[in-house]
């Protein structure tokens, strides 16, 4: 004869609490004193109770499952470290919560009506936000329709309800100011793009270490878009000295430009980027680089999005990690 199956009710039985208290712990809840929550494990322990999945979540309305958006191609997600760091930082900081991560790609207008459906129709708990690009509607459509929702920076002009973001402007200026004090006069910069708040801030960090406007051209971050602008600085600024690019892939096309016109690094030209990816310590000469903690910032993500899906209150909206210059011969 099989044995029955354990009941919530009996859990609370043994433990001596109410009904109400044990779901409060199996569901992740604070609202529990210690004793009552260590006498509900020690009940469930001795009694080998497992909840019943789709019980719970008729009666939570929790699916244990969190979404990572990510609004940019396949070929730049699996192809540019930084999104592997952050990949890595959320999957740290959800290990121990028993919820389970879902990655979804969004890039046309199309991707993110159908992503908005199905993220709240009640198959995921929260949303991780992730390269938002202007006035981006889907951050605001998923928290109207009750979606607890964390971003990974911020957009120009918009404060959101939850992020977590580097000093990128602070970055910047360490970067300028390094190549300032190397003797560097004629720096000019490869910024990334004006609808992130990434680009605007790391851009403005520059601006105002430099004390003048200088020579900029764009790019995306990626590779390709930092060899095709320092073509144009190199046209447009030929005593060009010293360059910051806004991230490393835009540095490591910057570099490949300027071995093409025959300038030395940093004989000619000294070079800095920003994120201190594993490709920095790879190029030749290595990499001067702003160092980003990126998967601390994949780890205060998870954290921020837990509590929200839990209703704590925020002690903050926004939490700003700090980020350091590592110096390589590039500069």
């Amino acid at each position: 004869m099989s044995r029955q199956r354990p009941t919530l009710e009996a859990v609370a039985a043994r433990a001596g609490v109410g009904r109400g208290t044990v779901s409060r712990v199996i569901n992740g809840s604070p609202k529990v004193s210690p004793q009552a929550k260590e006498a509900v494990l020690r009940a469930i322990e001795e009694l080998g109770y497992v909840p019943n999945p789709a019980a719970r979540t008729l009666v939570t309305r929790r699916t244990d499952t969190v979404a990572l958006v990510v609004s940019e191609s396949e070929e730049r997600v699996w192809g540019e470290p930084f999104f592997a760091g952050i990949i890595r930082g959320i999957s740290s900081g959800l290990a121990e919560t028993g919820l389970q991560l879902l990655l979804a790609m969004a890039q046309t207008p199309a991707d993110r009506e159908r992503l908005t459906r199905y993220l709240t129709g009640q198959h995921v708990d929260g949303a991780l936000l992730l390269s938002l690009h202007g006035d981006d509607p889907l951050p605001r459509h998923l928290e109207e329709r009750g979606l607890p929702t964390v971003r990974a920076g911020t957009a120009p002009g918009q404060t959101p309800v939850a992020y977590v973001d580097a000093d990128n402007r602070g970055g910047a200026r360490l970067a300028v100011e390094h190549l300032l004090a190397r003797g560097r006069s004629r720096i000019v910069t490869i910024a990334g793009p004006q609808d992130m708040g990434v680009g605007v801030d790391r851009l403005e960090g520059y601006r105002e270490a430099l004390g003048a406007s200088g020579d900029v051209a764009y790019g995306d971050f990626s590779e390709e878009s930092g060899a095709a602008a320092m073509r144009d600085l190199l046209a447009r600024a030929p005593d060009l000295d010293a360059v910051y690019a806004a991230s490393d892939p835009m540095a490591i096309g910057a570099m490949g430009e300027l071995r093409k016109a025959g300038r030395s690094i940093p004989g000619d030209v000294a070079v800095v980027g920003f994120d201190d990816s594993a490709s920095a310590r790879l190029t030749v000469p290595p990499l001067t680089s702003v160092h980003q903690p990126v998967e601390e910032m994949g780890r205060a993500m998870a954290e921020l999005l837990l509590a929200r899906i839990q209703g704590r209150e925020l002690a903050e909206p926004g939490v700003i990690l700090d980020t350091r210059l590592v110096v390589r011969e590039s500069s």
